[in-house]
C-alpha cells in the first residue's frame, strides 16, 4: 500500500512516531555523549522503529513512495550496513527491486566483499540509510558503489539532523539526499507532544547550529 500523504504530513508523522516509540530521545538537561566526544541533547536509534509494525510499515511505504517520485529510474536498492539493511530490504520489497547492502569496509575473510549482493555495470541504485549526521560514513557507500560501476541516483534516509557539514559533504559528492523527516519537524512535534518546554526548544535549536561546542 503506497502513501498519498504530503511531504510535510509524512515529516510530521515520522517525527511524532519516532518520539512516541522512543527511537528518538531528547535530554537537553542531561545530555548524551556521542562517540565523537560531542555533548548531545538528542539520541537517535531508528532501529527501534522496526519493533513497532505500524510505524515500520508507515516508514517503509513513505520511503518507497518518495523514492518512486524522486528517482523514477531506480533499478536497485542498496542498504548501508548495518542500520540501513532492514529498512532497505523492506523498501526493495515494496518496490519489487533487487536489494544489496554495503559494508563500512571489506569483509576480512571469505571473498572479502564490501558489497553483498549483485551490482551490475551502469545499474541505477538508490542508497537507503536510517540516519544522516555528517554523512561521512554514508557517502563511503556511494564511493564503493560507484567504484563497482553502479550509477547512484541518490540517497534516502528516515531522519537527518540537518547539519551544514552534511549538506556540504553531499554536495561535494554530487549526491541528492531525500529524508522523510528532519530536526526542525522533530522540535515542532516534541513541543506539540509536550515532551519539551520552550526553554528546551531554544537549547535544542542552538545545539544544531553548533553541535561541537554546545554544552561546553
Amino acid at each position: 500500500m503506497m502513501i498519498q500523504d504530503t511531504t510535510e504530513t509524512i515529516a510530521r508523522q515520522v517525527a511524532a512516531s519516532l518520539l512516541e516509540v522512543g527511537a528518538i530521545r531528547l535530554r537537553p538537561s542531561d545530555p548524551f555523549t556521542w562517540s565523537s566526544g560531542w555533548k548531545s541533547p538528542i539520541y537517535c536509534d531508528n532501529r527501534l522503529a522496526l519493533s513497532y509494525p505500524a510505524v515500520r510499515t508507515y516508514i517503509k511505504n513513505a520511503l518507497a513512495e518518495r523514492i518512486r517520485q524522486t528517482f523514477p529510474g531506480v533499478e536497485a536498492i542498496a542498504g548501508v550496513a548495518t542500520a540501513g539493511i532492514p529498512q532497505g530490504a523492506l523498501v526493495a520489497d515494496v518496490l519489487e527491486l533487487p536489494f544489496l547492502y554495503v559494508r563500512s569496509k571489506p569483509k576480512e575473510h571469505g571473498m572479502g566483499n564490501m558489497i553483498e549482493g549483485k551490482v551490475s555495470e551502469g545499474q541505477k541504485v538508490v542508497v537507503i540509510e536510517d540516519l544522516i549526521s555528517t554523512g561521512g560514513s554514508s557517502l563511503k557507500v556511494v564511493d564503493a558503489l560507484r567504484e563497482a560501476g553502479a550509477e547512484v541516483l541518490g540517497m534516502a534516509a528516515i531522519f537527518t539532523y540537518g547539519f551544514a557539514v552534511a549538506k556540504e559533504n553531499f554536495a561535494e559528492k554530487n549526491v541528492e539526499l531525500l529524508t522523510l523527516s528532519d530536526y526542525a519537524y522533530l522540535l515542532t512535534e516534541a513541543s506539540n507532544l509536550n515532551i519539551i518546554t520552550e526553554a528546551d526548544k531554544i537549547s535544542l535549536a542552538s545545539w544544531r547550529q553548533s553541535p561541537d561546542t554546545w554544552g561546553k
